[in-house]
């Protein structure tokens, strides 16, 4: 099954201190990390992994993490996830290691941790045995089933919550028209929270 092992690149410094950043040359705000912890945590993680499992940088500058990239990191036998701190990480070790860069989004954030988290979870759902139910997989959101298209509303009991009642399209016991509401719904929330879905729908097919 999957695993998760950390390796801290603090337990890779050679001085008293355990110092794993310094100044940047040139000189500017913020702190770089050094390359020789970095690179000896890297080649630790390697030793354990084996052959052929990729580094992958978590940077603003990598490649947008979306469903279908979700899924191609799944067909892999393992990953090392590479996470910055401070300014950024000295670009030896990301010419010497990292054999791609993904982004979680166009914004920063204090460090990779949580960016490898979003990867290792939106990664996970992907892996056979991982979710209860395989079929959630292709019902939800940025599925390839759903075409990029954002999932209908959901609802459950009790059949009214506070005044509100679940739509009675849903209680109806009719599939097929159960299926045509969640695509009309599917199609009306995409429209109104994210109509660049639908134009890069309309750019893939043509239209």
């Amino acid at each position: 099954g999957a695993r998760a092992v950390f390796w801290n690149p603090r337990d890779y410094a050679v001085d008293r201190h355990r110092t794993t950043d310094d100044r940047p040359f040139g000189g500017g705000s913020g702190m770089v990390m050094k390359p020789e912890p970095l690179a000896a945590a890297i080649r630790a993680a390697q030793a354990d992994a084996g052959a052929g499992v990729p580094v992958i940088f978590l940077s603003p500058s990598g490649a947008k993490l979306d469903d279908g990239r979700a899924r191609e990191l799944a067909g892999l036998k393992g990953m090392i996830l590479l996470c910055g701190r401070y300014r950024g990480v000295d670009q030896r070790i990301l010419e010497r290691f990292a054999d791609r860069e993904i982004s979680v989004g166009d914004y920063v954030l204090s460090g990779g941790e949580l960016a490898a988290m979003v990867l290792m979870d939106a990664v996970l759902r992907h892996a056979e045995g991982v979710l209860g139910n395989p079929d959630s997989r292709e019902e939800e959101s940025f599925s390839a089933e759903r075409a990029g298209m954002l999932d209908a509303p959901c609802y459950t009991r009790p059949e009214v919550f506070e005044g509100l009642r679940a739509p009675e399209v849903l209680l109806s016991g009719d599939h097929a028209a159960v299926a045509e509401w969640r695509r009309a719904e599917s199609l009306r929330r995409t429209e109104k929270q994210r109509p660049d879905l639908l134009e890069k729908r309309r750019e893939k097919s043509g239209n």
